[in-house]
């Protein structure tokens, strides 16, 4: 994992890189506004410059896609008055205080309508520790699948086909411009790896 300060517009940021592969690389930016800042890179992009090796001067092209996704907050807020708790007598093994009181429980979350029931442990406390645990996590992966298939959504409406004609930005390295497609402005190369983000919207 590495870990970079960068400038945009004039203001610091944060980067840390999450994951890198051929032709692939994650990472996170954090700083005020951060989202605010890059919400317009996503898109396709068309990359044109000479590489050091070329010594004729010829153009090499490339397509790169972006794609700029918001962090998600996968915790759950169980509010008291959505659960409806049920006592109830244990239907397996533990002796005659399990079988002869009501220990176990069964636990309803009303607007889910998941429900749980624990009859593990001995005491009810314990049982209800148990089911409001479990209650917890399963609502939790249901968050965490649901932002997932949102973030898959959202990236493959950013990237786009991933042909060059589907584009929304051109970097032409030697002629010192990059064009926005979205809008027709243009600024330097330069101010556009200084972060002048701002000045393509």
């Amino acid at each position: 994992m590495t870990f970079t300060v960068i400038i945009v517009a004039g203001s610091l940021f944060d980067i840390v890189l999450l994951e890198k592969s051929n032709g692939f690389i994650s990472f996170s930016v954090s700083g005020e506004n951060a989202y605010q800042k890059f919400q317009n890179e996503g898109g396709g992009i068309r990359w044109q410059r000479v590489p050091p090796t070329e010594h004729n001067g010829r153009y090499q092209t490339s397509t790169i896609t972006v794609a700029v996704l918001t962090h998600s907050n996968t915790s759950v807020n169980i509010k008291e008055s959505d659960l409806e708790w049920q006592a109830c007598r244990s239907g397996g093994n533990g002796g005659q205080n399990v079988n002869k009181r009501d220990t176990a429980v069964w636990l309803t979350h009303k607007p889910t309508g998941i429900h749980i029931r624990s009859e593990e442990e001995r005491s009810q406390h314990q049982n209800k520790e148990n089911a409001y645990g479990k209650l917890k996590e399963e609502l939790q992966n249901r968050s965490s699948n649901t932002i997932h298939n949102e973030l898959n959504v959202n990236r493959k409406e950013q990237v786009g086909s991933g042909e060059r004609g589907d584009k929304i930005r051109t970097i032409r390295v030697r002629d010192n411009v990059v064009t926005n497609h979205l809008n027709g402005k243009k600024i330097t190369y330069v101010d556009y790896c200084k972060g002048m983000l701002n000045k393509l919207v």
